[in-house]
């Protein structure tokens, strides 16, 4: 059974719109609105993309996003009802999901490791960074507080093609911090596959904090320039 200690503090209610393509998030209280880290982080690898669709065609290539999404979402949803202490078998969805499924096995080692969850799907922000996401999970991963990801991927990924993965851990890790002052010291991604297999990459959560100020500067200056184009 896994331990849930969720703070004490509630979260400010957000609310998620999309405009001109990008998510952003608004504050239901104060109206403020912030782009979401992963739109953000998009702007950073907009052209490796573009230069993939154009490679593979169109048709393809949205084909594959659109499986990939699926697959995604299938994989967290179980993730998610497994950490709620909830027995898969007896979910009457999960029994026809049989690739998701199976990734969600193979994770499912690596998911031992992780108690004292604090918060999951968690909408949060950072006031300091302008910026607000979607967090999969904050606990504690072999005893350390962690932002933990949950990933899917066909095939295992060099770590050098994920550094977005690490900025949008060290984004919650500030989003927690702003919010319950308490430090999450590590960034956790957890990326399952279609070949069987598990990767495990564990990062600082300040080690990613230039890229991501980094990132955030771009992201508005896209905007900037969008605007005036209009």
């Amino acid at each position: 059974m896994f331990k849930h200690q969720p703070p004490i503090n509630d979260l400010p209610l957000l609310k998620a719109k999309n405009v001109n393509g990008k998510r952003f998030y608004e504050h239901l209280e104060t109206k403020e609105v912030y782009p979401s880290i992963t739109s953000v982080l998009s702007i950073r690898q907009k052209e490796g993309l573009l230069e993939w669709r154009r490679k593979v065609g169109e048709q393809v290539a949205n084909h594959v996003m659109i499986q990939a999404a699926n697959r995604g979402t299938a994989v967290h949803n179980m993730v998610e009802d497994y950490l709620n202490n909830v027995d898969l078998d007896q979910v009457e969805k999960y029994k026809k999901q049989f690739l998701p499924r199976m990734m969600f096995n193979v994770l499912k080692p690596e998911l031992s490791r992780i108690n004292n969850i604090r918060l999951q799907e968690a909408q949060m922000f950072s006031t300091d960074y302008t910026v607000a996401g979607r967090c999969d999970c904050i606990a504690e991963y072999d005893g350390v507080l962690s932002v933990i990801d949950f990933k899917t991927s066909t095939k295992e990924k060099a770590e050098d093609w994920i550094e977005n993965y690490f900025i949008q851990g060290s984004a919650y890790a500030q989003m927690f911090k702003e919010h319950f002052a308490e430090e999450v010291t590590q960034v956790v991604i957890l990326i399952t596959t279609e070949e069987g297999t598990t990767q495990v990459f564990k990062k600082n959560s300040i080690d990613y904090l230039p890229q991501l100020k980094d990132a955030i500067e771009k992201f508005y200056d896209w905007v900037e320039k969008n605007e005036n184009n209009n």
